[in-house]
């Protein structure tokens, strides 16, 4: 796969698929996620439709620049965030993992593109759509939320499975890989594949340090309430009702504040986008991708 240079200093890793004369569709992952999470078979299924997809891994992930040793207070970052107090000084936000998005636009030569982004980047995502309107065709935010605290809070059981440091030895983090089924769609968890893309993702690019960089970039970016009540640009919002990681409550309102902005709440979809609603979610997606040309 290419990386490229972007204006941030940052190297991303990325590819492409479907012809670059077609839209473009951007999509930016999620927490830790590499973009290897955007099933190719997913992806070509946009390309099918008429559209050029571009995934990348975020900073601090995958085969994208890793900023080692810089060090994110988490529990001050957080405590903040709670307190709707300042953040303290971190690595880097949300907003400068948009720069990023925008970067790799710049790099490839696309003025404007559909931005589509799952949890963390859909965060990442509203960040684009607020601070580079003009780069923007259209938003779709996958199961995510609005920065707000109040709304889309995991669940106990999620929330602790999420940050529990993984395991460093190989067949360890494989075997400890259904502890994330607990927020997938209930209806078609898949121990195999879970296990599978596991192992995938730990040759790929294990890298557990990103991890606290990234949560503190979520709690020191804020609330986006203001700024997603002002967004002019074509929005749908999809969520899965079964979602304990962001639970649905983050999806709802986030569709509550764009104006405009279409909900889409999916049965039987949690925190992920299984295989059998691929024809659901592509089919909806891009209609609202053809819906704003």
């Amino acid at each position: 796969m290419p990386r490229a240079l972007v204006s941030t200093g940052i190297e991303l890793e990325y590819d492409t698929i479907g012809s670059p004369s077609d839209p473009t569709l951007l999509l930016i992952m999620g927490f830790t996620a590499q973009l290897t999470a955007w099933d190719e078979r997913f992806c070509q299924l946009f390309a099918d439709a008429g559209f050029h997809v571009v995934r990348f891994d975020n900073r601090d992930c995958g085969l994208s620049t890793k900023l080692d040793g810089q060090v994110a207070d988490i529990g001050a970052v957080m405590a903040a965030a709670f307190a709707d107090e300042p953040a303290p000084a971190v690595p880097y936000t949300l907003s400068d993992m948009a720069a990023d998005a925008m970067g790799l636009l710049d790099h490839l030569g696309i003025e404007k593109a559909h931005v589509m982004g799952a949890s963390m980047g859909g965060m990442i995502a509203q960040h684009v759509a607020i601070e580079h309107p003009h780069r923007v065709l259209s938003l779709v935010s996958v199961m995510s939320q609005p920065g707000e605290l109040e709304v889309g809070q995991p669940s106990p059981e999620a929330a602790e499975a999420l940050l529990a440091p993984p395991p460093t030895d190989r067949q360890a983090y494989i075997d400890s890989a259904p502890r994330w089924m607990l927020w997938q769609s209930k209806k078609y968890r898949d121990e195999a594949r879970v296990k599978e893309n596991a192992a995938r993702d730990f040759d790929r690019s294990f890298y557990p340090e990103g991890s606290s960089r990234q949560l503190a970039a979520i709690y020191a970016s804020g609330r986006r309430t203001e700024k997603l009540q002002q967004l002019n640009v074509p929005t749908l919002v999809v969520h899965g009702l079964d979602d304990t990681l962001i639970t649905p409550s983050g999806g709802e309102r986030t569709a509550e504040l764009v104006p405009g902005a279409h909900l889409m709440m999916v049965s039987d979809m949690g925190h992920d986008m299984p295989e059998p609603l691929w024809p659901l979610l592509t089919g909806a997606i891009v209609g609202h991708l053809r819906s704003v040309g």
